[in-house]
């Protein structure tokens, strides 16, 4: 899924050329902050959404918010870093980016930046209410800008069937963060806004699972080893769709559950597929991430609900191996920066 470098097909899910509209003389081949891949802004999303699960088991089960706010520290200290070095890159590498934000699958991937944006509001949000006010309406409006550019862009027509790929729900996902961030957000126009994200997130995240889906059980090509990972993006608008209804709302009812429960099922069903020794580790795995701290704390939620022992077991054993995915993928990718491969070129 480490689609922002490199060079192949797009229709086979292999590396994204986008360095197409440079020379080859105009490349170099020494490691460069233009080839800081969008997609990491991934683990910002994934390290918020653990931090906002263990502040559900801090009120569910009595754990220590000292865990909370040391994974919100390290959520924001990445957050910070990963905005100064890609607006470094924007600003060296301009013809790179645009190309990665053109690109009919890569551009999808700029949602992890206004996702990140969105959540990061919700971690700050116990330190400074006006703080996360802030960041909630910047990312509010970046994500809104992006949906609509990407929608708007497929509509033109003549899409390759091959690029319907679950990135393609990055944008779905995105606006229905909105609701989860910000559903009870105080401003006298919030209500509207969450609701309009709710609308627009869940239609797009339905015509776009289904596009994918269909991709996926027709399409002769198969997705390539390095974009298995991003399979497990399937379940997040069901999981998100569940937190952003919840957290809309203000109730867990059937329809809550129905959504907790599908994407449970798919959850399990892509498991099997995707933790595979075969598939190298890549800056794409985050896309395991978040997806994963969505199910957990709508798992978690749903629980404290039902109020039944063999759910709260299961939201703590997907609270744990989240943990464990967290710290995993964490160590890897420090790996990678200390070994210069993070930015070296493919």
């Amino acid at each position: 899924m480490n689609k922002a470098r490199g060079g192949a097909t797009p229709s086979t899910g292999a590396r994204i050329n986008t360095t197409q509209t440079l020379s080859p003389a105009d490349i170099p081949r020494q490691a460069s902050i233009r080839y800081l891949p969008v997609n990491l802004f991934a683990s910002v999303m994934g390290i918020s959404g653990l931090a906002t699960a263990w502040r559900q088991a801090s009120h569910q089960f009595g754990a220590s918010p000292l865990v909370d706010a040391a994974i919100s520290s390290v959520a924001v200290a990445v957050f910070v870093v990963l905005c100064v070095a890609y607006a470094a890159k924007a600003v060296l590498h301009p013809a790179v980016v645009r190309s990665e934000f053109q690109h009919p699958i890569a551009g999808n991937f700029f949602g992890t930046i206004t996702i990140a944006i969105l959540l990061i509001s919700a971690v700050v949000a116990p330190v400074s209410s006006r703080a996360s006010q802030v960041l909630w309406s910047v990312g509010a409006a970046s994500t809104i800008a992006l949906s609509f550019t990407i929608v708007s862009r497929l509509l033109r027509g003549k899409v390759d069937a091959g690029h319907s790929v679950p990135a393609w729900l990055i944008p779905g996902v995105a606006t229905l963060d909105i609701t989860v961030a910000g559903g009870t957000m105080p401003m006298s126009w919030g209500r509207e806004l969450n609701l309009f994200s709710l609308a627009v997130g869940t239609m797009v995240a339905l015509v776009f699972f289904t596009m994918i889906v269909s991709r996926l059980i027709h399409h002769h090509e198969k997705l390539a080893n390095e974009m298995v990972p991003s399979l497990m993006i399937l379940i997040a608008p069901f999981e998100v769709g569940f937190l952003a209804y919840t957290h809309f709302f203000q109730r867990v009812d059937a329809f809550a559950a129905m959504l907790f429960y599908f994407g449970l099922f798919v959850f399990f069903s892509l498991a099997f597929k995707i933790f595979k020794r075969s598939i190298p580790f890549a800056t794409g795995w985050w896309a395991l991430s978040f997806p994963i701290a969505a199910l957990s704390n709508a798992a978690l939620r749903y629980a404290e609900h039902v109020g039944h022992p063999a759910m709260t077991a299961l939201a703590v054993a997907l609270l744990a191996f989240l943990s464990l995915l967290i710290a995993v993928l964490l160590f890897r990718t420090i790996r990678l920066v200390a070994s210069g491969k993070l930015l070296a070129p493919k």
